[in-house]
């Protein structure tokens, strides 16, 4: 199947600018996308966050927000860092300053379970909704924690709203709003969109900031109907401290992009990538990894040496002592544009 990314041309650009200078005005700091009317739903939703209050992102846009995870040799977390045992570089070059540095242990987790449901998922969807339910049933506490259900496929649906009763997710993820096999008039997957819209909609109108947070994608990767990006998705998740971590993926080899669209999901908001093996033992320890993710975080702020607000992407490289020989983090963040 060919994957037909839209080319976003001068328009569009001048447009988001536009936006965004509003919403760096709001004290937001998120981006904002123009698209066909076909796409008036998506565009919508995003106008209306402006007037959300309970968006909480406080952070001025010339200061850059790092959540990651380490562990030892034996794959245990490392909880016990101090910031001059960091070495951090952006784009080459140390911070200007260094603002804070937090160690986040057993915060609550957010969660949020995204089900690909279209007609290429067909004979995995059942596997799954059974690992997604694994998840929400044995790494879920509901007196902590709290989840949402997001099926997708050419449409995209909440089958289950923020919540801590675990029943109620495991009905969300059994049973859906988007019908198996379900795509728009244009047929396709809108991957991208879907997974901006959990960022916006659902990571964006919380208070974000003290949790540990997560996409649990269940896809392949193909993505031919979505008017937003891979960009416009890792920064979405980034402004609201989202990690993705992906199930059933296939290995980057053959024509189809989707492999390499879930592994840079995964890498630049600083989740992990799993690959199709669905032995009990192997389900479980791939998902008490992303709890230890979660439960045992720092976080880093920090202002960059240089930050030019056109839009360009900075590499993160995060240093760590010997005895934390494993790091978990974001490879990287998009530059503010005015």
């Amino acid at each position: 199947m060919e994957i037909a990314i839209p080319r976003l041309g001068g328009e569009y650009f001048l447009k988001m600018r536009m936006i965004v200078r509003y919403w760096v005005s709001c004290g937001l700091g998120a981006f904002a996308l123009f698209a066909p009317s076909r796409h008036a739903g998506l565009f919508s939703e995003i106008a209306a966050a402006q007037d959300v209050a309970s968006y909480n992102l406080n952070l001025p846009v010339d200061e850059v927000s790092v959540i990651f995870h380490t562990e030892d040799g034996h794959g245990q977390p490392v909880n016990d860092l101090k910031i001059d045992e960091l070495s951090l570089l952006d784009n080459g070059k140390p911070p200007r300053r260094i603002l804070a540095f937090q160690s986040l242990h057993d915060p609550p987790i957010r969660a949020g379970i995204l089900m690909d449901t279209s007609q290429s998922m067909q004979t995995s969807l059942q596997t799954d909704r059974a690992i997604a339910i694994k998840f929400a049933r044995t790494k879920l506490r509901q007196t902590i924690d709290r989840g949402f259900v997001m099926d997708f496929g050419g449409l995209s649906s909440i089958a289950q709203s923020w919540t801590n009763d675990t029943n109620a997710l495991i009905a969300g993820i059994r049973n859906g709003r988007v019908a198996a096999g379900t795509e728009s008039r244009d047929g396709g997957t809108a991957m991208f969109d879907s997974v901006y819209r959990a960022c916006l909609n659902q990571f964006g109108r919380i208070d974000n900031s003290n949790s540990g947070n997560l996409i649990l994608l269940f896809s392949d990767g193909n993505d031919n109907l979505s008017q937003a990006d891979l960009r416009l998705a890792v920064d979405i998740c980034q402004h609201t401290n989202t990690m993705i971590y992906v199930f059933r993926a296939e290995s980057e080899s053959g024509a189809s992009i989707g492999p390499k669209n879930l592994a840079d999901l995964a890498s630049e908001t600083g989740g992990r990538i799993f690959h199709n093996d669905d032995s009990d033992a192997k389900v479980e320890e791939d998902l008490r990894t992303i709890e230890d993710d979660l439960r045992n975080q720092y976080r880093l702020v920090y202002k960059p040496s240089e930050l030019k607000y056109d839009g360009s992407f900075h590499r993160i490289e995060l240093k760590v002592p010997e005895r934390a020989q494993k790091v978990v983090v974001r490879s990287g963040y998009y530059a503010p544009v005015r």
